[in-house]
């Protein structure tokens, strides 16, 4: 199932497998200047590719390498063999092998499925990557995933943000995920004049600047909570269910590997102090 949204120049292109008539977790990419950025999962590889038929796509640009935001890579450059894939440099291994490098649990696999192999380029920290008229700044944000990057066009303010921020106060976080890396991260972009912001999930954001510093002061007021109940002996999941409320459905869907626990655990784990 894809759907569209235009915000000026830039075309949100939201995608999702279709399960009993509709859409289930949704992830998007986004057409601008020439140039892709994300390509959504295996199970809309298709559609995306019918869609795409009516525009020209210079180059792809990977947020970062997990399945959905890589899923149409390799159909897309078997059929244009010179497309060049722009990724982060420890995103080229799992684009190159992803069934090798980034084994999927049961419920990854059926929401977005296992992408095929593509050949990526490995973009550095502050290069520029241009499209037809714009240049498009690249700003390594490591903590959802160590290869996240985020895309930003500075005349028009656009920051394409992937997973950094996808608004609201988080309760639970991804096996493996970073919480002080992902607080860095969003602290780097907060000194940008952002005008707008284009997520890899969520809505798009007009003026977002309130918004992530909010996130971050909610991340790091949680962050001391915990702490502070570490250091009183407190165990995790008593932490959890003390701070985060009740277990939530998405830890029974993906069988605790998107939980209230891992993100007390990021918080301990990677404690700052020790980075």
């Amino acid at each position: 199932m894809i759907r569209l949204q235009w915000y000026g120049e830039v075309i949100r292109i939201e995608l999702a497998r279709t399960i009993l008539g509709r859409g289930r977790y949704w992830t998007i990419a986004y057409w601008v200047d020439g140039l892709l950025i994300d390509s959504g999962c295996a199970h809309t590889s298709r559609e995306l590719l019918s869609l795409l038929q009516a525009y020209e796509i210079q180059a792809i640009i990977n947020t970062h390498s997990h399945e959905d935001h890589i899923g149409a890579n390799s159909p897309l450059q078997k059929q244009n063999p010179n497309l060049p894939i722009f990724a982060h440099p420890k995103a080229i291994p799992v684009l190159a092998n992803p069934q090798r490098e980034q084994p999927l649990q049961a419920y990854r696999r059926f929401f977005w499925g296992m992408p095929l192999p593509s050949r990526g380029r490995a973009v550095g920290d502050g290069e520029e990557i241009w499209g037809k008229q714009y240049r498009f700044r690249v700003i390594y944000t490591p903590g959802h995933k160590e290869d996240h990057l985020c895309l930003y066009q500075p005349d028009q303010g656009w920051l394409f943000s992937g997973d950094l921020f996808v608004g609201g106060k988080d309760r639970a976080l991804g096996a493996g995920y970073r919480i002080w890396e992902i607080i860095d991260s969003l602290k780097k972009i907060a000194q940008l004049p952002i005008r707008w912001l284009f997520p890899g999930s969520a809505r798009v954001r007009h003026n977002p600047l309130a918004e992530i510093g909010a996130k971050i002061e909610y991340y790091e007021e949680l962050g001391e909570k915990i702490l502070a109940y570490h250091r009183e002996g407190w165990e995790a999941l008593a932490i959890a269910d003390r701070l985060l409320g009740g277990k939530m459905w998405i830890e029974w869907i993906t069988q605790g590997h998107f939980s209230r626990h891992n993100l007390v655990l990021s918080y301990l784990e990677c404690d700052k102090a020790t980075m």
